[in-house]
């Protein structure tokens, strides 16, 4: 994290309780070019692919059958800077009026599948009521993250004063767009132990970088490699719901990677970049060379260091597989926690309803006091409470009993011994930066990177982005700051291929540098979702008030609503609305809570030049 403010002003922020819809739906598949004949395993062998694997493009201009026209609304139905949702037929559309003409897009932001109608419309963009997304109303494109696809654009036309919609059936079923793509046309064959591009880490950053490659007419070779077994997954997603299978947390489907043409190694581990002759070694002994080096190789959890450390039942939440087996091992059980962080908070949260008791153990004075501040800290932690969740605070885990080789107790240093059948431990993480040790790209005393603004290191032709870079942000004087959120990821991720191969992209793609007052951390809670937000929005619909901090410029606009469904406790999976409408306002007066806006937080958007 950056450095504090000195003596901070106060900065008052109200908090409420909204309900969201349902996640988003099936991913849609994309319409670009023909993909990559091979795609490498861990090993650095290939695999062919059968041409009948590949995606079928659809045509781009559907017939008339594939069409509904309707009108939707009077064009006195709706005023300058309304948006409403409109049904025609297969689906909805977002009606737009905005400077007296009308836009029809996608209704659903297709990142988690928020209602964009409950968002905010200014200045030409409607922005997602949960995470930020923000998309151009004259073209449906994505413009702000977090999200990888746009919106469809409908077509509108106005006769006898009536609105008429026009939309292909297919878009109102998926309502989601990807971007068209380049066709990969330098495949692996004849020349497998080298790439134009080579991506380390296949989270949001790496992932974002290879798909604005193709999008911008990249045509060249990419090869993203990965730890994990699988391909590209919403990682945050797995402590917010410890059941979700791996289908369900996929940012693209595997065909995607086929069709774009874009090469992952999965099980892939680098264990050193050889700059000079640009190579990077492999665990097994391939070596690939590379023309441009990404490196977004995320972080890696912190790991409990008492007695009895390695006994069987301790987790880390870091894949699909760990997040199944504490559920699975939990029902019925007493579940430990370690740490009162977000996911800390949002495991705890998810297994009210599943364990037989639920014990967080945590050092500090109350939750999240770090970010939230201790009045909502205390706020929150009486939820939980009301929840049959027991707090141990201001201790720490001193060990881990076990029988026959698997937990049984965890001991605190009060002295305090739980019963535990299950541990999961969220007490931070590191930059992955170890394999740098020797490579000659510079990292900083903590193991981050260190960037400029186009996310170039110390060496030439090689990039990095993500949760392991620290980079310049102009409104704090250039200081370098690390902001380990997903939303800058994506963000991070467009800009990185920009820098690399410049003119060859189409725009410019540098990394905002606008005031990054919009952060959008969010847990699950109590069997409930609850989402921080703070966006310097002044056209906000929810509660906005003015924040007054010597560090921020005069009457910013800040928001921070609490998005909270609860669960009913006989089915935990259906959504029911909270039995009031609820809402407290909260002071930030600490330079820890500071942090929280000034270091956690991401770029407001492209359109807000605060």
């Amino acid at each position: 994290m950056g450095g504090c403010f000195s003596k901070p002003k106060p900065v008052e922020l109200k908090i409420e309780v909204v309900l969201p819809e349902k996640d988003r739906g099936k991913e849609e598949l994309s319409a670009g070019g023909k993909g990559s004949p091979r795609a490498y395993q861990g090993n650095g062998t290939a695999r062919h692919f059968h041409a009948e694997e590949r995606l079928p493009a659809p045509h781009p201009y559907p017939g008339a059958q594939d069409c509904l026209e309707a009108a939707v609304c009077h064009i006195k139905d709706l005023e300058n800077g309304q948006m409403r949702e409109v049904e025609l037929g297969w689906g909805k559309v977002l009606l737009v009026k905005d400077n007296g003409e009308f836009h029809a897009l996608g209704h659903k932001c297709p990142h988690y599948g928020a209602p964009l109608v409950k968002g905010v419309l200014s200045r030409g963009r409607v922005r997602c009521p949960w995470h930020g997304a923000c998309f151009n109303i004259s073209t449906g494109d994505l413009e702000d993250f977090p999200g990888l696809d746009s919106l469809h654009k409908f077509q509108v036309k106005i006769e006898k004063e009536k609105v008429y919609v026009r939309a292909s059936k297919q878009a109102l079923q998926l309502q989601r767009r990807t971007k068209v793509m380049a066709t990969c046309i330098s495949p692996s064959a004849g020349h497998s132990s080298s790439t134009n591009v080579l991506i380390v880490g296949a989270g949001a950053a790496g992932l974002v970088c290879a798909e604005t490659l193709r999008q911008e007419g990249f045509s060249d070779r990419i090869v993203l490699c990965t730890l994990d077994r699988h391909l590209p997954y919403d990682r945050p997603k797995l402590s917010k719901s410890l059941d979700a299978q791996l289908e369900q947390l996929a940012l693209r489907p595997k065909e995607f990677f086929r069709a774009q043409g874009i090469e992952v190694l999965t099980e892939a581990q680098v264990v050193t970049v050889d700059v000079r002759n640009k190579k990077a070694v492999f665990k097994d002994g391939f070596k690939l060379e590379y023309s441009k080096l990404l490196l977004a190789p995320g972080s890696s959890p912190k790991t409990l260091s008492c007695k009895g450390k390695d006994v069987e039942n301790v987790f880390t939440i870091r894949t699909p597989e760990d997040a199944n087996r504490v559920v699975r091992l939990a029902r019925g059980r007493n579940a430990v926690v370690v740490g009162a962080g977000f996911l800390g908070m949002e495991v705890a949260a998810y297994l009210t309803e599943k364990a037989h008791s639920v014990s967080v153990v945590e050092l500090e004075e109350t939750p999240f006091r770090r970010f939230l501040g201790e009045r909502v800290g205390r706020a929150l932690m009486k939820m939980f409470e009301s929840n049959r969740v027991k707090f141990y605070m201001q201790t720490e885990v001193s060990e881990l009993r076990a029988q026959e080789g698997k937990l049984k107790e965890v001991v605190l240093k009060s002295s305090k011994v739980l019963r535990a059948d299950v541990c999961v431990v969220g007490i931070g993480a590191v930059p992955a930066t170890g394999f740098l040790r020797q490579s000659g790209i510079g990292l900083d005393s903590r193991g981050f990177i260190p960037v400029n603004k186009m996310m170039q290191t110390n060496v030439p032709g090689v990039f990095a982005a993500g949760d392991a870079v620290t980079f310049p942000l102009a409104w704090r004087n250039n200081r370098k700051v690390n902001i380990p959120h997903w939303q800058m990821a994506h963000a991070q991720g467009t800009t990185s291929p920009a820098a690399a191969w410049g003119g060859r992209l189409s725009q410019s793609l540098s990394l905002p540098q606008a005031h990054p007052l919009s952060c959008w951390p969010w847990v699950l809670l109590t069997g409930s979702a609850i989402q921080g937000s703070v966006a310097a929005c002044p056209a906000s619909p929810m509660q906005v008030v003015k924040a007054a901090h010597r560090d921020l410029p005069s009457q910013t606009s800040v928001q921070c609503p609490l998005d909270i469904p609860f669960h009913q406790p006989q089915c935990p999976t259906s959504l029911v609305p909270p039995p009031a409408r609820l809402s407290f306002p909260f002071v930030l007066r600490d330079t820890c809570s500071a942090e929280f806006l000034t270091n956690l937080c991401s770029h407001p958007g492209r359109e807000r030049g605060v």
